[in-house]
C-alpha cells in the first residue's frame, strides 16, 4: 500500500509491490512466493531498513536469512527481526553481513547496550564466529569480523554520522560492493571505509552541524573520484585496513 508514494518519491527506483499481513503496513507471509520469482536472477539484496517487524515480516526474514543463496546485508529491522532466531543464520544458504548499531546489536545477542560497548571487540568476533557472518558492529572505531576470526578497527568517520539514516547508506554501499563481486569481508571493510571517508570529505567541506544521510550521497561522487585516482590515499596501503587482530 505504500508504493503509491514511493512511486512519486523515489523517481529512480525500480519498485514491486508485495503481499502484506492483514490490516497492517508490512510485509506479509504471502510475500514469499512472488519474492522469490523476482530474487531468481539478482545477484545481492539488502534487507531491513523501514520494513517493521509485524510478526509474518519476522517470519519473512527469518527466513530469506536462512534460504536465500545469494549475498545478503541485513540491517536495521532485519536485525531486530532475527533476535531469537539469529542461529539460523549459521546454516544459511549464501553469506551473510550483519550491519547492527550497539542497540540492534544487544537485542541480536540478549545484553544490554552499555554490555556491548564494554566488549565490542570480542563480542563482534565472538558472533560473526557463532553465527557464521560477516558482522559490522556501528559506532566510534567500527568494528568488522569475519566468522573465521578476523576482526578490522576503522579509522574514519566523525560524529555527524549520527544523523538518521546514514546506517542504511552503508547497507547500501556494501550491497553496491557485493553486486560487484566482492567478498564479504572485503565489501564490509571498504563500505565502512568509504562510507567514514565521505563523511569525513563533507564535514572537512562544510563542518558537522546539520549533516543528514543524503549529504553522504551529494559528496560521494567527487569524493569516490578522488580516492579511485590517490588523491585521497587509503591508510596503511591496504585497500582501508588501519588494523588487523589475528
Amino acid at each position: 500500500s505504500l508504493n503509491d508514494v514511493l512511486e512519486v518519491k523515489l523517481t529512480e527506483a525500480m519498485t514491486l509491490p508485495l503481499p502484506e499481513a492483514a490490516a497492517a503496513r508490512a510485509l506479509g507471509a504471502a510475500a514469499w512466493a512472488p519474492l522469490m520469482e523476482f530474487l531468481d536472477d539478482k545477484s545481492t539484496v539488502a534487507l531491513g531498513p523501514g520494513i517493521g517487524t509485524h510478526p509474518e515480516t519476522r517470519e519473512l526474514v527469518a527466513r530469506l536469512g536462512r534460504e536465500l543463496a545469494c549475498p545478503m546485508v541485513i540491517d536495521a529491522d532485519g536485525i531486530n527481526n532475527l533476535a531469537g532466531a539469529a542461529a539460523g543464520l549459521k546454516d544459511a544458504a549464501g553469506p551473510r553481513i550483519l550491519t547492527p548499531h550497539p542497540g540492534e546489536m544487544a537485542r541480536l545477542v540478549g545484553l544490554t547496550t552499555p554490555e556491548v560497548q564494554a566488549r565490542r571487540l570480542d563480542l563482534a568476533r565472538d558472533t560473526a564466529a557463532r553465527l557464521g557472518v560477516t558482522l559490522v558492529l556501528k559506532g566510534a572505531q567500527t568494528v568488522v569480523a569475519a566468522p573465521d576470526g578476523r576482526a578490522w578497527l576503522n579509522s574514519t568517520g566523525n560524529p555527524a554520522l549520527a544523523s538518521g539514516g546514514t546506517g542504511d547508506v552503508l547497507t547500501g554501499l556494501m550491497g553496491g560492493f557485493l553486486a560487484q563481486g566482492l567478498a564479504p569481508w572485503d565489501a564490509a571493510r571498504l563500505g565502512v571505509y568509504l562510507h567514514g571517508l565521505a563523511a569525513d570529505y563533507f564535514v572537512a567541506q562544510h563542518g558537522q552541524r546539520g549533516m543528514i544521510a543524503g549529504d553522504l550521497l551529494a559528496v560521494w561522487p567527487q569524493m569516490l573520484a578522488e580516492f579511485s585516482r590517490g588523491a585521497i590515499p587509503p591508510a596503511e596501503g591496504d585497500i582501508c585496513c588501519t588494523r588487523v587482530i589475528s
